[in-house]
């Protein structure tokens, strides 16, 4: 059985270490922003496409085999940073905060055409 949760920690950690949005992550692995939402926070556990993963590893500036590896319960030899706990807080409120602007604006947006 696949450790989707170990993969959704490593992205959120990573994601906040180079401080990248889930849309940056979707564009630079040329995946759906949903794929990366899913993954991210372990929403729909299921079978994933090794080369989905390949990409989003790239993205992320790791090997290819990464979050494979990750799903298949090999931890590596990724050292845990002081400030981990903190780090993956501070990447989970800005993800939050990117996905309130993004529904603020659709908001907005939708505002503006029905005047």
């Amino acid at each position: 059985m696949p450790n989707w949760e170990a993969v959704s920690v490593a992205m959120t950690d990573r994601m906040a270490e180079l401080d990248l949005t889930q849309a940056d992550v979707a564009s630079k692995a040329g995946v759906a922003l949903m794929t990366v939402r899913e993954l991210q926070r372990n929403l729909t556990p299921r079978r994933r496409s090794p080369r989905t993963l390949a990409a989003l590893s790239e993205a992320l500036g790791w090997p290819r085999s990464r979050l494979e590896d990750l799903s298949n319960g090999d931890r590596g030899e990724e050292p845990t940073l002081p400030g981990t706990d903190v780090t993956r807080e501070l990447g989970r409120l800005r993800q939050e905060l990117a996905e309130l602007s993004a529904r603020v604006d659709a908001i907005e947006a939708n505002g503006e055409r029905s005047r």
